[in-house]
């Protein structure tokens, strides 16, 4: 079935996030592929560690992803 994987910067959701992020991705999948896929649907996050991540040529870090996240 459905495998959806999310990348993000380790220590910028907490785990209360992380859940809602998997409710909802889920339910938004499922939305458009069918209610009969949702229960085999799966959903991981896995998170970079701090300072392995790089955007248009320059090192992210949890701080950075933090302000980011601050900023809406």
């Amino acid at each position: 079935m459905p495998s959806i994987e999310i990348q993000i910067m380790e220590g910028v959701f907490s785990d209360d996030e992380k859940r809602q992020i998997i409710e909802r991705v889920t339910d938004a999948f499922a939305s458009v592929a069918g209610q009969m896929i949702k229960a085999g649907t799966s959903v991981r996050i896995q998170e970079i560690r701090s300072g392995s991540w790089g955007y248009a040529g320059n090192q992210i870090t949890t701080e950075i992803a933090l302000e980011m996240k601050k900023k809406g």
